[in-house]
């Protein structure tokens, strides 16, 4: 590549720029950070209906270019409709139109030698399509696998081996994968090395995920923070905190049980979008509505608020077991002083020495939160001081965006 080519890339896989995940928000941030990058042109698939789409009329900064296509932080985003009569589905078709519209881009524009970054392995059966006819184009594929997918307990068993065997289909037909995560990008080879391409293995790199350093704009007496303290009956420093999807691996059934079984005089505020069946699931096993302590305060969208609950919670519970570098893991480190941890190669990857660890067995949370609160208020600051300083080597989106600037122009 010259120095002074455009390198196109084409972003695949997120459903919108913006902050509805974690894919949403890395996609975001990477075209903020390199909007007056002129060596690298991005173009984004986003969705143009259905949960989490984005609607450009209504996105300050975007700048219509037809019903189909708009620019946003110098990004060329372009909107993919998908039937919602697909249910489950709609996901494996959003990536299947997204790479066929991507194709016709490359081909009409005379794009030369892009890069399509797909995120996550949905498609595995069309990858081998896809990356024959990219390569055609002069393209290359390059993968980011997420975590996981296939352990998640939400997935019925049929479900669950169509995710393990698209991701092996994926891996293999991809020139590159970008791991979030060293431990993931380990799986990759422990399971898929002499199963690439004509036997190779497959080529991989780990650039991490990203997060916030900074301090949230809102006050301490802003009326918003005051006003969502008292309607959920929580006050700053007296309230352990979790964010975050409300499925089983994430561990809520163990953290209340052993929250209900602690001395601790502080309430449990649990951020996440309730699913109902799960709830009474929880409730008939545990009876946590018994326990005043325990407090599902629904979700927060507003980012600067959702920063300031978290750097005025005592501590931060964080109970994900699948996956590779997690969002809300980074955003905890960055904004809470205090990070309880589960005790999983993932999550001790990414805080190292600026949190402490529990593990699944009876009892063992329960106690730690009793020594918690027994904490000085210099340990607690000492260890806040280090996860931040962690975050900031490590994952700030400054550093993570100059290393994808690094792979994309190689």
């Amino acid at each position: 590549m010259q120095s002074n080519e455009v390198q196109h890339v084409f972003l695949v896989g997120a459903k919108s720029l913006g902050t509805y995940g974690g894919y949403e928000t890395f996609i975001n941030k990477l075209t903020e950070y390199h909007q007056n990058n002129e060596r690298i042109k991005y173009h984004v698939a986003c969705k143009a209906n259905g949960d989490g789409c984005m609607d450009p009329n209504n996105t300050e900064g975007a700048e219509i270019i037809s019903d189909r296509e708009f620019i946003y932080h110098n990004a060329h985003c372009f909107s993919i409709h998908i039937p919602q009569k697909l249910g489950p589905a709609q996901a494996i078709y959003y990536d299947i139109a997204a790479l066929k519209e991507c194709c016709r881009i490359i081909r009409e524009q005379k794009l030369p030698h892009p890069i399509v970054y797909i995120m996550a392995c949905r498609i595995g059966p069309f990858a081998k399509h896809f990356y024959k006819k990219i390569h055609k184009l002069g393209g290359k594929v390059y993968l980011n696998p997420d975590g996981h997918e296939w352990m998640r307990a939400k997935w019925s068993a049929p479900i669950r081996k169509y995710w393990k065997i698209s991701e092996q289909m994926m891996v293999k037909w991809s020139d590159l994968d970008i791991c979030d995560s060293v431990n993931i990008e380990k799986y990759i080879h422990k399971c898929y090395d002499g199963k690439g391409i004509k036997g190779q293995n497959p080529k991989t790199t780990f650039i991490a995920y990203g997060a916030e350093t900074r301090k949230s704009n809102l006050a301490d007496d802003d009326p918003k923070l005051l006003g969502w303290y008292k309607e959920k009956g929580l006050s700053p420093k007296e309230y352990y905190l979790v964010v975050g999807r409300f499925v089983p691996e994430n561990n809520y059934e163990t953290m209340i049980k052993e929250f209900m079984k602690s001395n601790s005089k502080k309430d449990f505020a649990i951020i996440t979008n309730v699913n109902d069946k799960f709830l009474e699931e929880l409730e008939n096993k545990l009876h946590f509505k018994s326990d005043s302590r325990i407090k599902f305060v629904g979700t927060v969208y507003d980012q600067e608020l959702l920063m300031k609950i978290r750097e005025n919670a005592y501590g931060y519970f964080h109970g994900h077991e699948v996956g590779g570098t997690n969002p809300s893991l980074l955003e905890a480190l960055g904004s809470t002083d205090l990070n309880l941890l589960l005790d999983v190669g993932f999550n001790k990857e990414v805080a190292q020495g600026s949190a402490i660890y529990w593990n699944k067995n009876e009892g063992n949370l329960a106690g730690l939160i009793d020594k918690a609160d027994l904490m000085s208020d210099d340990e607690i600051i000492t260890m806040g001081e280090k996860a931040k300083k962690r975050i900031k080597d490590a994952y700030s989106w400054q550093y993570i965006c100059d290393r994808y600037a690094e792979v994309f122009l190689k």
